[in-house]
């Protein structure tokens, strides 16, 4: 039986503000337990929300960067639930009016598995809303990495709380540090029909947030959490019964997660059963998903307008100023490096996967070339999507710590492009760079890397080796053309590699034919 899988994500992508959505509480990461939570944050009685400008600028931002609606009114509401970790009983959210609407992400689609090619997708967006982080709840034994016992600093739920208490298992420890969070949920419509597109999804929108700078992507950190809402049906069907896989912070774990959970909806259905709605959790130990609620609807939460926020509006003036705020995006740079600067369409891709590093391309091409140079705009691309990226890969750091910079690399692409130095040389330096720093100048003359591109010099030094080597002269001259690389490695080894490659080649083939 042929099954038609339907994916649809809700992403809470952390604001990059300095503090709180709702108060001027400090959003720094990993500060010690309930130190950042404010009277707003714990909800004291009498506190009254005030919001963040800087939060919805990067609401418009976002909305500007997709192509979509930016409510000239928006609403906030009070989505009611009891968590122990949210201090008021309600989370101030956006319902029925959210600040941004339908919009939509192109993606590129690299299927897991098989054959299949690449392609390209787009994916609609419903809707993007602010609204505020809760807090985080400790459990167990995980209370134990935390200040002294693990317990100090954190509010209890449960057991009252006393110094000869011992058994962390049994508790729970509540950090407000993360409530009041500002936060923009970024919802899809169910467009995605496989782990492959949902994963391609949630990085294009991971690199298009830190893109625009509203977000650092930091996903160990909690900075941006995906929740996968996945049915199966028959093609043609209306939609399956949702499950919603929350909380999932590793692309790696989102593809897992959509695969077991499809496999057991399908098995779940052909064996008689009946997929029941659900808020789901999936552990990376296991491979498993298992169920942790039924899944509320938004009649459930008991939406209202908030009465202490007056509805938030946005005029085309300020979605003007901050426009004139938005870098240039990546696909209009992509189609900039194809059109402008003759690359193809691959290495334009690769080059804006992040903003770090087409800013790094960008640096490292004025330093080299300050004029347009199309061979020069090929090579520098070579080096960071070859050398560069590789290297990176090695000792596990991206782009922004890169140990050698954009005017590092420039100044020894130059050196490659005026011939004083050979791709071999350019090796050297490169890993001199990386290793110790330095300027690629300095390296070249203190490492004796400047290639011989004195023609008397290497005629001399072909002279030499036609001489030595009469025997397989005679055999190149008589048909074997093969032996051309014989007579190139003999005389690289004769000048130690620093033999000018193009005016040795030239110089060969005419002494050769003579």
């Amino acid at each position: 039986m042929t099954w038609e899988i339907v994916i649809g994500l809700e992403v809470h992508t952390q604001l990059s503000t300095d503090t709180k959505i709702f108060s001027g509480a400090s959003t720094k990461f990993g500060a010690e337990p309930n130190t950042q939570a404010d009277a707003v944050s714990l909800a004291l009685p009498g506190v009254l929300p005030v919001l963040n400008r800087g939060a919805v600028e990067r609401a418009i931002k976002f909305g500007l960067a997709t192509g979509a609606h930016i409510a000239p009114r928006s609403v906030f509401a009070r989505k009611n639930y009891f968590y122990p970790d949210l201090p008021k009983g309600y989370q101030i959210s956006q319902m029925d009016l959210p600040v941004v609407g339908q919009g939509a992400i192109t993606i590129q689609v690299e299927p897991l598995s098989g054959n299949a090619k690449p392609y390209e997708k787009t994916v609609r967006l419903t809707r993007a809303h602010l609204e505020e982080d809760a807090g985080k709840s400790v459990h167990g034994s995980a209370l134990s990495g935390v200040a002294g016992l693990g317990i100090a600093g954190l509010a209890v739920v449960g057991k009252p709380l006393v110094d000869e208490y011992r058994d962390l298992t049994r508790l729970t420890g509540i950090d407000l540090n993360r409530a009041g969070t500002p936060l923009l949920e970024i919802v899809s419509e169910p467009d995605m029909r496989s782990a492959a597109e949902a994963v391609a999804y949630a990085k294009a929108l991971h690199s298009l947030v830190r893109w625009i700078g509203i977000c650092d992507g930091n996903m160990q950190e909690g900075s941006f959490r995906c929740d996968v809402n996945v049915s199966v049906r028959k093609p043609g069907q209306p939609l399956g019964t949702r499950r919603e896989i929350k909380n999932l912070n590793s692309f790696k774990f989102m593809q897992q997660a959509i695969d077991y959970e499809v496999q057991w909806q399908i098995d779940t259905i052909e064996n008689g059963g009946k997929v029941q709605q659900a808020t789901i959790l999936f552990n990376p130990d296991t491979g498993e998903t298992r169920a942790m609620r039924s899944k509320e609807d938004a009649h459930d939460y008991r939406y209202f307008p908030d009465p202490d926020l007056l509805p938030l509006e946005i005029s085309p003036e300020w979605i003007a100023e901050v426009r004139n705020t938005m870098p240039e995006l990546p696909q209009a740079k992509q189609a900039r490096y194809v059109g402008e600067l003759g690359l193809s369409a691959y290495d334009a891709s690769i080059l804006t996967s992040s903003r770090e590093m087409a800013d790094f391309f960008e640096a490292a091409l004025k330093a080299c070339f300050p004029s347009p140079d199309r061979r020069g705009e090929k090579l520098c691309a070579n080096w960071i999507i070859g050398e560069i990226s590789a290297q990176l890969n090695r000792d596990g750091l991206d782009m922004a710590q890169c140990p050698i910079s954009a005017q590092q690399l420039g100044g020894m692409l130059a050196r490659i492009a005026d011939g004083t130095i050979s791709n071999s040389g350019a090796k050297e330096v490169f890993r001199t760079m990386w290793a110790e720093g330095g300027d690629a100048d300095a390296i070249i003359e203190a490492r004796g890397l400047k290639q011989v591109s004195d023609s008397g010099a290497i005629e001399a030094l072909v002279d030499e080796i036609i001489a030595g080597n009469a025997e397989k002269v005679a055999e190149y001259r008589s048909g074997k053309d093969k032996l051309f690389g014989f007579f190139v490695g003999l005389a690289m080894k004769a000048s130690k590699g620093k033999a000018n490659p193009a005016q040795l080649n030239d110089i060969l083939k005419k002494k050769l034919a003579a």
